[in-house]
């Protein structure tokens, strides 16, 4: 299925507010639920929901031959990078283990130029040094706290997961159903997730109040089930760099959503950090000149 180049920013747009939004929801719900508990149900609520969507097309499965890169994908793009970051941010202040984790694009664009063969030229690594900078400005008011290396680990260890993950999705692309993929990985992640949180907290410890059911609703549905079906429709139709330099837009949109929602302070450093977001941009996304013969 192809898409315009409208039609593709204006898909990278949605994923960005979808997953920007997730950030201040899913602080409200911790409120309510353990942390693993909670990261688990949504996850598999998720799965479920796009399985029901997929179930028509059950051929297009094909567990037989693909298994292996659906459990590859959920230990990759959901057990690690959920269960990570969901211990990485008991040991960190959110602001610098988002800075850590948002380390992923710069990772993907390397591993897409050594493992795909993707292009990468001395702008394009401009780009992403300053996107990644971007995402450090604006997260600098949440810096203070004490860093301890365990946090500092499982911060790359979300990175890494996540990146790798992506860059693996890419790869097998040409080999199974997008669709099928992103609700085989969260079902599979989902059940591993609940059933860690499961042995590690107690189901006691929710309160199934009107605010966590609300977020557990957004969670599901756009956090898991939408977010990942346009990811992974994007990442298979589009240039791997090119979209995954448009995350770091992601801490930004949590940034000012926080402070609206939740009034977070919200000080100049966003603005200088969406200045060397754009710059990345561009620098990312600049088309090369064509020579005249």
């Amino acid at each position: 299925m192809k898409v315009s180049r409208a039609g593709t920013a204006m898909l990278v747009m949605i994923l960005i507010l979808i997953w920007g939004a997730s950030f201040p929801v899913y602080k409200i719900a911790l409120n309510y639920a353990p942390p693993l508990l909670f990261t688990g149900i949504r996850t598999l609520a998720g799965g479920a929901i796009l399985f029901l969507l997929m179930v028509h097309k059950r051929s297009a499965l094909r567990w037989k031959a693909n298994w292996q890169i659906y459990i590859l994908s959920a230990v990759l793009n959901v057990i690690l990078f959920f269960g990570l970051q969901i211990m990485g941010l008991r040991y960190l202040p959110s602001g610098m283990f988002a800075v850590i984790v948002y380390l992923q694009p710069v990772m993907v664009g390397v591993l897409a130029w050594l493992w795909l063969g993707d292009q990468m030229s001395a702008l394009k690594v401009t780009g992403f040094l300053a996107g990644f900078a971007g995402v450090a400005v604006a997260s600098i008011q949440n810096l203070s706290g004490n860093a301890s290396a365990a946090g500092l680990l499982l911060a790359l260890g979300t990175a890494i997961s996540w990146s790798v993950g992506t860059v693996y999705v890419k790869r097998v692309s040409g080999r199974v159903d997008f669709m099928w993929l992103a609700a085989m990985q969260c079902l599979i992640g989902g059940v591993v997730l609940t059933g860690a949180g499961s042995i590690t907290e107690t189901w006691s410890g929710i309160v199934w109040n009107g605010s966590f059911l609300i977020s557990l609703l957004y969670a599901s549905v756009f956090g898991v089930a939408v977010s990942w079906m346009l990811y992974f429709f994007l990442v298979n139709a589009g240039n791997l760099q090119k979209i995954s330099s448009f995350l770091f837009l992601v801490p930004i949109v949590s940034v000012t959503l926080g402070a609206l929602l939740l009034n977070e302070p919200l000080t100049g450093f966003l603005l200088a950090g969406l200045m060397l977001i754009a710059f990345s941009l561009y620098c990312i996304n600049r088309q090369p000149k064509v020579k005249d013969p």
